[in-house]
C-alpha cells in the first residue's frame, strides 16, 4: 500500500469534524444550538448522510469493472444508502450506521485489490473509519 495523498487525507480527515463534534457535544451542553446540531442529532444526520455518500463511491468503483465484477459491486454499492434509509431510525441509529460503515470496509478492500481503487484506499478508509464507528457507538451510549 502506498503513502495516502495529502489532498484526500486532508479533506477526509475534515470529514471527520462532524463525527468528533457530535461526540463531543453528547457529553458537553451547547444551550445556544439546537439538537440538530450537537449530540445524536449530529451523529445520526451526519452518519446518514455519509453512509449514502459511501453508495456513491462504490458505484464509482463499479463503473471502473466489467462483466458479474461490475455487476456485484453496483448491486453492493446500494446497500449502505437503503440499510441507513431502511435501518437508522430509532433507539439503535447509531448502532446500526456503526454497523454500516463497519460492512462497507471489507468493500473498499476488494475494490482496492481488484485495481478499481487506488491502493491507498483501504489506508483511508481504515483511518477514518477507525474514529467514525467509535464516535457513533460512544454517542449511542452516552
Amino acid at each position: 500500500m502506498s503513502l495516502i495523498p495529502r489532498v484526500p487525507l486532508l479533506l477526509g480527515l475534515a470529514g471527520l469534524i462532524p463525527f468528533v463534534w457530535g461526540l463531543v457535544t453528547s457529553f458537553v451542553a451547547v444551550p445556544a444550538l439546537s439538537d440538530y446540531f450537537v449530540g445524536f442529532g449530529v451523529l445520526a444526520d451526519y452518519g446518514m448522510i455519509i453512509l449514502a455518500f459511501m453508495s456513491g463511491v462504490i458505484w464509482g468503483f463499479a463503473t471502473r469493472a466489467t462483466g458479474r465484477q461490475a455487476t456485484t459491486f453496483y448491486v453492493i454499492s446500494v446497500i449502505p444508502a437503503l440499510w441507513a434509509f431502511f435501518f437508522a431510525f430509532g433507539e439503535n441509529t447509531l448502532l446500526t450506521l456503526a454497523a454500516g460503515f463497519l460492512f462497507i470496509l471489507p468493500v473498499d478492500i476488494a475494490a482496492a485489490r481488484a485495481r478499481l481503487a487506488p491502493d491507498w484506499w483501504p489506508r483511508l478508509r481504515l483511518l477514518l473509519t477507525a474514529v467514525v464507528v467509535p464516535c457513533l457507538v460512544i454517542g449511542h451510549f452516552a
